[in-house]
């Protein structure tokens, strides 16, 4: 935690958790408290959820979600965390932050494809944005498809559900929006939601 004064930079306090970051929607600051997600290697591969105090201690942890999964992607909102992961299907938890001392999992969404970027639609609804898959009948992992909008509703904590989803061609299409936020450009006031694609069509 660094001190800005000016031109003058002071360093107040440091902390440290296990695991990597994704980006910076893996981060954030609410009620004086940091929140952070992370993927980590230990005897599996498993996600991870912290909250630090301003002296950068940890008060709050949740450990051990989705063992052997990626983690794709995370959106802090409120006393909220909202998580994806993937393996063969897309986990998306919903995370109790309410008690920073005990967060907890309420909910959780298995569908085909996974989202590497959440945005807000509003308190209740989020956009995903990802890849659509086709889980391998006889192996353990998933083919990727083409490119997948989804919109889910996160209202019930303890049922979330994908309202609708889109995908836009086949496998091998791509969008920058997958991991460059400024590629994606959201107006809920005039219903527009713009992404860059690279379309590819088998």
């Amino acid at each position: 935690r660094v001190r800005i004064n000016g031109l003058d930079l002071t360093i107040e306090a440091q902390g440290s958790v296990p695991g990597y970051v994704l980006n910076q929607y893996s981060m954030d600051e609410y009620s004086g408290n940091f929140r952070i997600a992370t993927n980590w290697y230990a005897e599996t591969q498993i996600s991870n959820v912290y909250i630090l105090n301003s002296d950068l201690n940890v008060t709050g942890r949740l450990e051990g979600l989705a063992p052997n999964e990626n983690l794709h992607s995370v959106r802090f909102m409120g006393d909220k965390c909202y998580l994806v992961t993937f393996k063969n299907t897309d986990p998306l938890f919903v995370i109790d932050l309410s008690q920073p001392s005990n967060p907890k999992v309420l909910g959780e969404l298995k569908i085909p494809g996974y989202s590497d970027y959440l945005h807000p639609y509003d308190d209740t609804h989020l956009i995903g944005v990802g890849k659509d898959t086709i889980e391998a009948e006889d192996r353990d992992f998933a083919w990727y498809q083409g490119l997948k909008l989804a919109l889910f509703d996160v209202g019930n904590v303890n049922n979330p559900t994908q309202l609708s989803n889109y995908v836009i061609g086949d496998r091998g299409t791509d969008s920058a929006a997958l991991y460059e936020p400024k590629a994606f450009l959201f107006d809920k006031t005039k219903n527009l939601l713009v992404i860059p694609v690279s379309l590819a069509v088998v």
